[in-house]
């Protein structure tokens, strides 16, 4: 078991959500840095340690990926398209859609191409922190070695 503190990526292209998660997690007790992408092919490149993103040292492959649908250059559904064709390791990644749709569509094709669970963005910081506390006790139980 890997006693190192879980590292987690969120893939959102909206400023005021991502500050807005770091407050909720910073709330909720979780004290290292997350990781961010801000679209797509930012994700993409994270996971597959392209570029500055090579140097895992400083971008550590996450143990879960916190995905936004609606992203510019590629959208969450595409980053899930893409896991399914990567080896295991990334394969395995637990993929959490955190989006502010409700549609049945985006919910059940996001299951079709692998996501873990379905979250909708909470309305409010409380609620955010309130899902944030519950990730963060999931991850501190359940964080193995990839």
């Amino acid at each position: 078991m890997n006693t190192q503190e879980p590292v987690v990526l969120i893939a959102e292209d909206s400023e005021a959500d991502v500050n807005l998660i770091r407050i909720a997690f910073r709330h909720a007790g979780f004290s290292r840095p997350l990781e961010i992408a801000r679209d797509g092919e930012e994700a993409m490149a994270y996971l597959r340690g392209d570029g500055i993103y090579a140097d895992r040292n400083r971008f550590p492959l996450p143990t879960v990926l916190l995905l936004d649908l609606t992203m510019l250059r590629k959208s969450g559904f595409d980053v899930l398209a893409w896991l399914q064709t990567q080896p295991p390791s990334l394969r395995r990644l637990p993929v959490y859609i955190l989006s502010g749709s409700m549609r049945s569509e985006d919910i059940e094709r996001a299951y079709d191409l692998g996501a873990h669970a379905y979250l909708v963005k909470p309305c409010n910081l409380d609620a955010l922190t309130d899902m944030a506390k519950r990730l963060v006790e999931w991850l501190q139980i359940n964080h193995f070695s990839p």
